[in-house]
């Protein structure tokens, strides 16, 4: 139970870590990325974050190898 419990408090630091980064605006790029779809016409708006997306996925699954690998 020990490894679990250490991996929820780096999980729930990292968490926080990532929630003061959003509060203080260092994102504020994320989602205008080359390669995110936006399209605005009349009432109609379609919006899809391909590369931000793709940036995230790749944040995550090296997050998970490092977790995996090191504890």
């Amino acid at each position: 139970m020990k490894p679990l419990g250490l991996m929820l408090v780096v999980a729930g630091l990292g968490l926080v870590a990532v929630g003061l980064l959003v509060w203080v605006g260092a994102f504020s790029w994320f989602g205008r990325l080359p390669g995110d779809i936006r399209i605005e016409s009349g009432h109609t708006r379609f919006f899809a974050p391909l590369t931000s997306m793709l940036l995230v996925s790749v944040a995550l699954s090296l997050g998970a190898w490092v977790l995996r690998r090191f504890l």
